[in-house]
């Protein structure tokens, strides 16, 4: 059985992570860039990130829609590398990928080809109904197994629970709190709890039942915003943020540096360490939560 006391296998540390989304990949109704122009956008959007004093970057293809429920291309996968290895190559921050949808497979991948720090996994505990269809199966179990394969283990996997842009009837008998705790007990790194879309904010009551019933990091998915941020970072470890950051607070539009300095100034007061900054981050994505 899996202890839910509240106690933390992590040192009280708080990060802020930003979002790059990176542009519509070929072959997707949307795709227009060249891969060239593709990295270019990334590294800028990156770099801005980073000036701004963000602690850790993730990229994401969100602009592919409407998404694959599993069967994702080559192409995605291919372009999807070459963006993170020129990201990892621009800024010195740990970085994550996600690749929608239900893409944890190939982001483990790209994540330890081009040495990202951590992934995130849409669907790892409980069959859910996704926008892009019926996620039947829970990707823990052949996930890290495919992780041990390859050699990935320094790969950390963050998963969600009662995943954003999803209906969860059929776990409606399980509350978030039991989902974290299996998620625990599955072995991933760290939770997830995000509102019930982009840009929706986070019930914070069941961020508060997740941090009470795992060990693990917990990160904040969604909805973050400069009033909010500083009460979020009060339960969660970190709080991923896009939608806020990007021009008109719109997730689709190019990053906004002075939208993002805001978010970095309104999340300094949260902070439960002297100077957390990089190095906190990157203590917390190395060091692995005891039973993983």
């Amino acid at each position: 059985m899996v202890d839910s006391s509240p106690a933390r296998t992590h040192a009280e540390l708080r990060g802020i992570i930003g979002m790059v989304h990176v542009g519509a990949l070929p072959g997707t109704p949307r795709g227009r860039m060249t891969p060239q122009e593709l990295v270019t956008h990334a590294v800028r959007e990156a770099r801005t990130l980073r000036d701004a004093g963000f602690d850790a970057i993730m990229l994401e293809n969100m602009h592919d829609r409407p998404y694959l429920g599993g069967g994702i291309g080559a192409e995605i996968v291919a372009c999807m590398a070459a963006v993170c290895a020129a990201v990892r190559a621009a800024v010195a921050c740990p970085i994550g990928i996600q690749i929608l949808g239900g893409g944890s497979r190939e982001a483990l991948a790209v994540a330890h080809a081009t040495g990202l720090e951590f992934v995130r996994a849409e669907n790892f505990v409980f069959a859910h109904v996704a926008d892009e269809g019926l996620m039947t199966e829970a990707a823990a179990g052949p996930l890290l197994r495919f992780r041990k394969s390859i050699g990935a283990d320094h790969v950390q996997v963050f998963a969600d629970i009662k995943k954003k842009h999803a209906a969860h009837a059929i776990t409606g008998d399980i509350d978030i709190a039991a989902c974290a705790r299996a998620a625990e007990f599955f072995l991933a790194d760290g939770v997830i709890v995000t509102g019930t879309e982009t840009g929706a904010a986070v019930d914070e009551r069941e961020l508060n039942s997740v941090r009470a019933a795992t060990k693990l990091p917990v990160f904040t998915g969604s909805g973050a915003t400069t009033e909010s941020v500083a009460r979020l970072l009060s339960n969660a470890d970190a709080v991923i943020v896009g939608s806020f950051v990007k021009e008109g607070g719109r997730w689709e539009h190019a990053v906004c540096p002075k939208r993002a300095a805001d978010f970095v100034n309104a999340a300094r007061g949260a902070r439960r360490v002297e100077a957390p900054g990089m190095d906190a981050v990157r203590a917390m994505f190395s060091g692995r939560p005891s039973g993983t």
